[in-house]
């Protein structure tokens, strides 16, 4: 009974932040005005859910393997779906976040950066996939987005005998660049504007602030590799266009 009193503030305040959404986003007719909360309602069964689970395997490497591997599934899923989903893209997705994960991890955990243990390993890798997923949508619908709207160009330079990916080269490497901003300006201003979660989350875990922000400078710069990574295998994969591609949804 205790712990469900504890949880009535909890409930209320996020009840009170979603109707504000709603609120907001509602008369300004925004279009799936109801989709913020919506998320956050499956964010939170969901997030109930994988506390639960976690419990019980978080010191175990090969339930910490299992859970990492459905992180990384759901993640390449989601993402190809804001592609536009296809079996093209999940194998242009799933291989270009793979990589960008799987070399990350291996600097961070071979170098000693972080210890290797299944508690570390799970928390890294899901900030690791999560930001991957991030990138790989963003790079993605970018490029889709310039290309389309820039067809006339890139028609232009195949028309004068350029390669399709001659002819999206420009495009290409801004999609990345602007894929890259969020991960960029979340790094820049650390410590300033913001206190990462995984700085916050290791204080509160017992780390001193030292060691904290320790730990969440490799993250930070985990996530600029990884994203880096999935970003340009991304879009050296998607370039190479001779169609108009369609806008994503």
């Amino acid at each position: 009974m205790s712990e469900l009193a504890d949880s009535v503030p909890t409930l209320a305040g996020v009840g009170l932040l979603m109707a504000l959404t709603v609120a907001v986003l509602l008369p300004f007719r925004a279009p799936h005005a109801f989709a913020p909360v919506l998320a956050v309602l499956r964010g939170a069964v969901q997030l109930a859910a994988i506390s639960f689970i976690l419990g019980g395997v978080i010191t175990s490497p090969g339930w910490v393997a299992v859970a990492l591997l459905v992180m990384f599934a759901v993640a390449v899923v989601s993402a190809t779906r804001r592609l536009g989903w296809s079996w093209p893209h999940l194998a242009v997705v799933g291989g270009s976040m793979a990589l960008g994960i799987a070399a990350t991890l291996l600097i961070i955990f071979g170098t000693g950066a972080v210890g290797f243990t299944p508690r570390y390993a799970l928390a890294v890798g899901g900030i690791v996939i999560g930001n991957a997923m991030t990138v790989a949508v963003l790079a993605g619908r970018r490029f889709a987005e310039s290309v389309h709207g820039q067809w006339e160009v890139v028609e232009g330079w195949l028309a004068l005998g350029a390669s399709p990916r001659q002819a999206t080269l420009d495009l290409a490497r801004r999609s990345v660049y602007a894929a890259l901003i969020p991960a960029t300006d979340q790094t820049k201003t650390t410590g300033l504007v913001t206190l990462p979660g995984a700085f916050v989350g290791a204080i509160f875990g017992g780390l001193s602030p030292l060691e904290a922000g320790r730990f969440q400078m490799v993250v930070l710069a985990a996530i600029m590799a990884a994203g880096s990574l999935t970003a340009v295998m991304v879009i050296a994969q998607l370039a190479p266009v001779r169609v108009r591609p369609a806008l994503p949804r």
